[in-house]
């Protein structure tokens, strides 16, 4: 290498260096403060070399003071960690019956949010509605708008990026229209990533709720539709074409065929009440209310969704052998009436018996994986921008 070159290499490595500094170190940081000793200890780097980045970081607006750590001897040392405030995310669960958004800083805390009814006819109101729903969350935080660094959207389907649209999101008519997302992206004026609502409801298990520490686990999403997210080691797993987990599209073998999003959903809970004489205007939540009064017919029809979820259960379980299924979605919030019965025929029917547990984040599981989501991504978008 002649010296010209080494010459030209020189300060880019220099660059790069720092650079791989800096990101060590907010990485750390992250994990609880620290003082520039105690940095310097467990990164390996030197003190000047951890008091430079420090100062680079501080200055960019990464990182702040924390409070002092007094030891036993010798002088106070400020402690560092990392500024909350230098970016926000944005979470969007896009549902038939609800719109939530959810506004989070560096750290995920929720610093606002909006949950709205979602009385969208079609895919254009419904676009119109996630935007408006997301320009007045941000307004009503009063975060600069361009300290949004990443957004994520939650939505029933898998996500086709080289068509720019959604397929097999069958409960939302015209949803699948290519380029509904693209508009979204321009007039929200942020970066947008859009993922399957399940996935995203596991995702936010392991962050928030439950799942957190599992090896692999799966998130049961039983409502309108039928859904199953997949985390292993802490990301998600989404197949070759990212339609791993749909499981409504299983066949169910019973009397009359079909899928096994017909046997076990809400719609599946009324037809089974209806079935066993319960009469009126019925919904899932009215038949689990009618059986936690005792009413036998709804009794019975919960008892049979019960069952056919702990067949669901045996199947996910002999396939990817998880050692935790969370139970979640409308049906799943009604989880305490069900878990006896899943666990009783599971018994009968496996030898296979993950722990099945009810969801911690009820209905706010797939807009918190939402946030968490954005955060992985925001936190390199602002990174990036420190200059």
């Amino acid at each position: 290498m002649t010296s010209s070159d080494d010459g030209a290499e020189r300060p880019w490595n220099q660059q790069r260096l720092r650079s791989s500094n800096e990101r060590l170190l907010l990485e750390r940081l992250r994990a609880a403060p620290a003082s520039r000793a105690q940095l310097a200890r467990a990164t390996g780097l030197s003190k000047p070399t951890v008091s430079s980045a420090l100062a680079a970081l501080e200055a960019a607006g990464l990182v702040r003071e924390a409070g002092h750590h007094i030891p036993d001897r010798g002088r106070a040392a400020v402690l560092y960690s990392p500024d909350p405030s230098a970016g926000y995310a944005l979470g969007i669960d896009i549902g038939r019956a609800w719109l939530r958004v959810v506004l989070a800083d560096l750290d995920g805390t929720v610093v606002a949010r909006g949950d709205v009814r979602n009385r969208a006819r079609t895919s254009a109101a419904m676009a119109d509605l996630v935007v408006a729903t997301a320009h007045r969350v941000v307004a009503e935080s009063a975060v600069p708008a361009a300290k949004l660094a990443h957004a994520v959207v939650g939505t029933p389907g898998v996500y086709d990026a080289a068509a720019r649209r959604v397929r097999y999101a069958l409960h939302l008519p015209g949803w699948g229209r290519a380029g509904l997302f693209d508009r979204m992206r321009e007039e929200l004026g942020v970066p947008l990533a859009v993922h399957n609502d399940a996935n995203l409801a596991a995702l936010g298990e392991y962050s928030f709720g439950v799942g957190a520490g599992s090896r692999l686990f799966v998130y049961v999403m039983i409502g309108t539709g039928l859904g199953m997210g997949i985390v292993a080691d802490g990301s998600p797993f989404t197949g070759a074409n990212g339609a791993a987990g749909e499981i409504g599209f299983l066949p169910w073998p019973g009397r009359e065929p079909g899928t096994l999003e017909d046997t076990v959903s809400a719609d599946a809970v009324v037809r089974a009440a209806r079935a066993l004489g319960m009469t009126g205007t019925l919904t899932a939540k009215s038949v689990f209310d009618a059986a936690r009064s005792g009413a036998p017919a709804a009794v019975a029809a919960v008892r049979q969704e019960g069952e056919r979820l702990a067949h669901t259960v045996a199947a996910v379980a002999a396939v990817l052998d998880p050692d935790l299924v969370v139970l979640g979605g409308g049906v799943g919030h009604s989880a305490d009436l069900l878990l006896t019965t899943v666990h009783d025929t599971l018994r009968r029917l496996t030898p296979l018996r993950p722990r099945v547990v009810a969801s911690a984040l009820g209905e706010d599981a797939v807009v918190l994986g939402a946030v968490a989501t954005a955060l992985d991504t925001a936190r390199d978008v602002v990174f990036a921008q420190r200059g």
